[in-house]
C-alpha cells in the first residue's frame, strides 16, 4: 500500500491497535487513538510509566493496526521507528494532538494541567511501510 494512502486512512480513522516488543520478544499491544503529524508521522499519546513507552524506548520498531469506528471494513497496518517526545517538550504537541482528534478544549489551563499531572508524552512512528496490499 502507498504510504500516501495509509496517511489518508490514518487520518481518517483514529482508533488502532500499537504493537511494540517486550523484552523477552513478544508482542505488546495496546488499544490506542492516533493522530497524524504535520510531517505524515502517526502520533500517540501516552505516559511515562506505559510499557508500550518502556517498550519502545529499548527497541523503537513499532506497528499500528489501524481500523474504523464500527471496527468492521477496510484496515491497515503501518510498520516503522518511534521516538518519544517528553515533557516539556511534548506540550505543543499534545495540544496539536487533542486538536486534531477532539476539537478545541474548554479550559486549555486545566488541559496542561493535567498532561503536566499525567506525565503524558507523545510517541511519533515515522512510517516505513503499510498494507496490506491484497485480500484474502
Amino acid at each position: 500500500m502507498d504510504l500516501d494512502a495509509a496517511r489518508r486512512f490514518l487520518r481518517e480513522n483514529h482508533r488502532s491497535i500499537l504493537a511494540t516488543t517486550r523484552s523477552d520478544g513478544r508482542p505488546q499491544l495496546s488499544p490506542v487513538v492516533h493522530g497524524i503529524d504535520d510531517h505524515g508521522r502517526a502520533i500517540v499519546s501516552s505516559r511515562e510509566t506505559a510499557y508500550k513507552v518502556r517498550n519502545l524506548r529499548r527497541n523503537p520498531a513499532a506497528s499500528l493496526c489501524a481500523f474504523p469506528d464500527g471496527f468492521f471494513g477496510q484496515w491497515i497496518q503501518v510498520d516503522g521507528q518511534a521516538d518519544i517526545v517528553s515533557l516539556p517538550e511534548a506540550m505543543d504537541l499534545l495540544v496539536d494532538y487533542y486538536r486534531q482528534l477532539s476539537g478545541e478544549h474548554p479550559d486549555w489551563a486545566d488541559y496542561r494541567a493535567a498532561m503536566a499531572r499525567d506525565r503524558r508524552l507523545v510517541i511519533r512512528i515515522s512510517l516505513e511501510r503499510a498494507g496490506p496490499d491484497r485480500s484474502g
